[in-house]
């Protein structure tokens, strides 16, 4: 028995679906130390939008280690932060006429949706907060508590309260009106539901699989938070750093929400660091009042900066992400016509394949790993085939990982697919 196996906890998965070590990386190649090579189309689980080891990241990255500035300042003022602040400010806010503060609550996903429900609920006065069926914002506590996957909130071993699940949409696959029994039930004060603090949604659910809200659906969502003072957050840990085709996921739709969470790729590398936005006025904070001691990762400031200027100077990368956004789904179609009631999901290059037999996307996705690709499966029954390569996935890269997609598929359905090649 390996050293995996024998000292480290039993709760691991990836590497027990991967069970191989991987040595090195670069670009939308991992390599094994017994020297295969991998297709990834799993980027981090969102981590790695801009693939692996980016030498305009790595450069800077490396520099300032060497350099001897200073790597852990907890909310201290480093040049580094400002640097990361001005960058982001400039590019990404400025431009979008987005007027929020920034947090940094914690290095992870999780760490900056508490933050949000924390705030959210003090700025209300009120407790509850509601979530949406098949959501996914995190493993610890409060964000559990608006999770909708059984087996998660399982794990929390206490009982999950002051949330409550409402359909997202395509959940009623057509059985009324969207947000009628919401739009009644804060109506009516004979309906028994306390007016939240908060509705916090996912743009696409990236864990739920790959769901992906209407943008009629999600303006009518804010118009009705707007209506009844309720706070609407957007968690884009996954779905946002262009993920979806734009900055922010939230984008396409017009929405402006009251709160965003970030991160996985915000910091462009791979390293551990996540932001909390919010409008101005809610920025009720005593000093101290959330904190942490690994909210200044240096590191990922130098990045996370380098990663805004060299790709969200202009709209090129949106352009790139368009194109291979094409390529991706065209694949994905075609291979989901060799299976019946196979349909493709989501947005972007957050997307997949939503099987009717809830076995097959994880018998393709193993059999791509022994093909030579790295794809994950999503899902509440593990139902849908996830892919989420790199924003810089080259066309030739792209068309390799779908050849070996639609060659796992073809060895578990038995139906060919032919696929289009891409210059």
């Amino acid at each position: 028995m390996d050293i995996f196996e024998s000292l480290e906890s039993e709760v691991r998965s990836y590497c027990r679906h991967w069970n191989t070590v991987f040595e090195r990386a670069a670009g939308s190649m991992i390599y094994s130390e017994d020297g295969r090579e991998y297709v990834d189309f799993f980027s981090g689980a969102g981590a790695l939008n801009y693939g692996h080891n980016h030498p305009a990241l790595l450069r800077p990255l490396v520099e300032y280690l060497l350099s001897g500035a200073v790597v852990h300042s907890l909310d201290m003022k480093t040049a580094a932060k400002r640097r990361f602040l001005e960058t982001f400010y400039e590019l990404i806010l400025k431009p979008r006429d987005l007027d929020y503060k920034v947090m940094f609550p914690g290095p992870t996903g999780t760490n900056c949706v508490e933050a949000a429900l924390k705030l959210a609920r003090k700025v209300t006065g009120r407790p509850h907060v509601l979530g949406f069926t098949n959501a996914f914002h995190g493993m610890t506590l409060g964000s559990l508590a608006v999770t909708g996957n059984s087996m998660k909130r399982h794990g929390a071993g206490v009982p999950l309260a002051n949330a409550s699940s409402i359909p997202y949409d395509g959940f009623l696959d057509g059985g009324g009106p969207d947000f009628q029994w919401l739009r009644l039930a804060l109506d009516d004060r004979g309906s028994g539901m306390e007016k939240p603090a908060a509705i916090i949604v996912e743009t696409v659910q990236g864990e739920g699989g790959l769901r992906a809200a209407r943008a009629a659906w999600l303006r009518e969502l804010s118009d009705i938070c707007h209506q009844h003072g309720i706070l609407l957050i957007v968690d884009d840990v996954q779905a946002g750093c262009g993920r979806t085709g734009t900055f922010f996921s939230f984008e396409e739709s017009g929405i402006v929400p009251d709160i965003v969470c970030l991160s996985k790729s915000i910091s462009g590398f791979g390293l551990p660091l996540a932001l909390t936005l919010f409008k101005r006025e809610l920025d009720i904070w005593k000093p101290g009042e959330h904190n942490g001691t690994f909210r200044g990762h240096n590191l990922a400031f130098v990045t996370g900066a380098a990663a805004l200027e060299h790709f969200w100077q202009d709209g090129h990368i949106e352009a790139r992400i368009a194109a291979r956004t094409d390529q991706l789904h065209a694949g994905l179609a075609r291979i989901a016509d060799g299976a019946e009631g196979a349909t493709v999901r989501g947005r972007g290059l957050l997307a997949g394949i939503h099987y009717d037999d809830h076995k097959a996307a994880g018998k393709i996705a193993a059999e791509s790993f022994a093909r030579g690709l790295l794809v994950e499966t999503s899902g509440p029954d593990d139902e849908v085939l996830k892919t989420m390569p790199a924003l810089t996935i080259s066309a030739e890269d792209m068309g390799r990982g779908l050849a070996i997609l639609a060659g796992a598929a073809e060895a578990v359905t038995g139906r060919r697919t032919v696929l289009k090649t891409v210059a």
